[in-house]
């Protein structure tokens, strides 16, 4: 039922990006992901609906053809399927929510 961020280990993902696991049930997941400035999430699409907050920095991020940029504070919506990626412009956190989980993060 809590999870505190202090106890999870984070696991490297691309160059200059880190991501936690948070709290999660077969139906939701959330995580923290942490960028270096520059760092890229490299475009990929996934099954999973997906909302991401925008805890710190700022970001480019692509979703389908459309692109912004976000930051502190906004949040972005990543429909099941669509092609997305992310550019890191000032280094940040996002929080990452997943229906369903994403079991292959747990590998």
């Amino acid at each position: 039922m809590f999870v505190w961020n202090k106890d999870c280990q984070p696991t490297a993902c691309e160059p200059g990006v880190t991501r936690k696991i948070l709290c999660y049930s077969e139906e939701l997941m959330m995580c923290e992901i942490t960028f270096e400035q520059g760092a890229q999430g490299y475009f990929h699409s996934h099954e999973h609906l997906q909302i991401t907050y925008i805890a710190e920095g700022s970001f480019s991020f692509t979703i389908g053809e459309e692109t912004q940029v976000v930051k502190k504070g906004d949040s972005v919506y990543m429909p099941s399927g669509v092609r997305h990626g992310v550019t890191c412009l000032e280094a940040g956190k996002l929080v990452d929510v997943f229906n369903p989980m994403r079991k292959d993060f747990l590998k």
